[in-house]
């Protein structure tokens, strides 16, 4: 299915067309579940079978679970995990690992799973769709002045002073940001907040 005026294509998914997959390699927030070792759990303390009834999205081992509002990528490792066990690579994004798991573990025990530290903010989805717009008008071959008219208003562009209007420095630094992130920038967004530890 053709991406509505983005110019891609949404990956394949069960019922949700916006609910993309990543590997497990790219973003750290996957999940990956495989069956439980023999003898590693108590008897009495064995985890209850997984239960894959509310799956958004799925493409081969990829799945993306949604409970209490919240959505969790996971990747099952061999295509089957009952019961269940979480694989945790012991690298520099183990502390990230850690805490996409055990908000997993929070949803699917009917509790709360908690804020997902990998959100975007507000402030910062709403810099990255001026720096998109920003990015269409530069290769459109528009100025930085008429980049920033269709960006602010027209009304707040001045007719005089352009050149050290803070505007103007803010609509470069959206084209910079723009261009960096066409240019594969955009890969950092899958490590927010965590790129510094890369």
């Amino acid at each position: 299915m053709r991406s509505p005026g983005a110019g891609g294509y949404f990956l394949a998914t069960k019922n949700d067309p916006d609910a993309a997959l990543w590997t497990a390699e790219a973003l750290p927030s996957v999940v990956a579940l495989s069956g439980l070792p023999p003898g590693l759990a108590h008897q009495e303390l064995k985890p209850r079978p997984l239960a894959l009834d509310s799956i958004v999205a799925a493409e081969r081992d990829d799945h993306v679970i949604e409970r209490f509002g919240a959505r969790f990528p996971v990747h099952l490792v061999g295509g089957e995990a009952q019961p269940t066990a979480v694989l945790l690579p012991l690298d520099r994004l183990f502390e990230v690992r850690v805490a996409a798991a055990l908000r997993l573990w929070r949803a699917l025990n009917g509790r709360q799973p908690g804020r997902n530290p990998a959100a975007l903010s507000d402030s910062r989805r709403k810099r990255l769709v001026l720096a998109l717009r920003a990015l269409d008008g530069r290769l459109d071959g528009a100025t930085h002045r008429q980049i920033a008219a269709a960006l602010f208003g027209a009304n707040a562009i001045p007719d005089r002073d352009w050149i050290s209007h803070d505007l103007r420095d803010r609509t470069a630094r959206l084209v910079r940001l723009g261009v960096t992130m066409m240019n594969g920038g955009y890969r950092r967004l899958l490590l927010h907040p965590y790129r510094g530890r890369l």
